[in-house]
């Protein structure tokens, strides 16, 4: 079971983490009493697996102090139930700023006179948890694809960048219209065609018939070997800034014989560096 509790200044991005741990597969509670932690936690640890990787937030919301949420915590321990404290945080003058354009309410409000010294006194209170934590992010100058990267690196499954990542690789058509969910379209139809040798026109190019064909010249390794080289830097460059899915288009006119043959070992290069990757070859079906 994976158990990580989310906490930190209000402002900081708690909320935003908490959305993109769920997006990893986390099941996300916000605000759950502390002393229904290790009750949360016997659930998981049940087996059903509905609840194997769960995230709490819990703040300043939760009362004036964290004892109570350090007794959860030292009951999670007994109960041998591993669990993570990510504490996110931010400086004083991005905290404000974020207040003024949301134009909310500080949960302190009501205790403090001013803004900022609601933002001292939550520092303050928050100070033992901060000691405590696993992990801190200082969101003040973190745009929001660089938060989700730094989630992905820290709790994704792996811990790796297949883990970031979905890729999949599609070969295409032109005839049949550019796949619009692509990211990236790379143009095949400059290599030789096997649809003009009869013997190969009824196979795609998942035949090693027509991938002999199409890499005869030289000109279909030569390309690959441009492009694998060009994902080998792109992809993680994506990863980096939280990207979670991309799609790379491959096309040929048809879409049965050189996009296919191509994409195919595009993939195979791709799954060789250690990424999650899906093929789908779009228009085999089609004439």
């Amino acid at each position: 079971m994976e158990f990580v509790i989310i906490s930190g200044l209000s402002g900081a991005g708690k909320s935003k983490a908490a959305s993109f741990m769920e997006d990893m597969g986390f099941f996300c509670v916000d605000n759950l009493p502390t002393p229904l932690i290790p009750k949360f936690a016997e659930l998981g640890m049940a087996g059903s697996g509905e609840y194997d990787r769960v995230v709490l937030v819990t703040d300043v919301r939760s009362g004036a102090t964290f004892e109570g949420l350090f007794q959860a915590l030292d009951e999670l321990e007994r109960m041998k139930c591993a669990y993570q404290i990510l504490f996110m945080d931010a400086d004083d003058d991005t905290i404000i700023k974020r207040y003024k354009e949301t134009r909310r309410s500080h949960p302190l409000a009501g205790e403090c006179s001013s803004l900022e010294e609601a933002i001292a006194l939550e520092r303050k209170m928050l100070r033992p948890l901060r000691e405590r934590a696993d992990h801190v992010l200082d969101t003040s100058s973190m745009p929001t694809a660089k938060l989700k990267g730094e989630l992905q690196l820290r709790f994704a499954r792996g811990r790796k960048a297949d883990s970031g990542m979905d890729v999949q690789v599609m070969s295409f058509g032109f005839k049949h219209g550019l796949p619009r969910e692509a990211d990236l379209v790379f143009d095949v139809r400059f290599l030789p065609n096997p649809y003009y040798d009869p013997k190969l026109r009824s196979l795609t190019g998942l035949d090693q018939g027509v991938r002999d064909y199409v890499f005869s010249n030289g000109q279909a390794e030569e390309f690959l070997k441009r492009l694998n080289d060009l994902l080998d830097y792109l992809l993680p460059k994506y990863v980096e800034e939280g990207k979670t899915a991309l799609v790379a288009a491959v096309g040929c006119t048809g879409g049965h014989h050189r996009s296919v043959a191509i994409a195919h070992a595009l993939a195979e290069h791709i799954r060789t560096c250690g990424f999650q990757v899906r093929e789908n070859h779009r228009d085999l079906g089609r004439m």
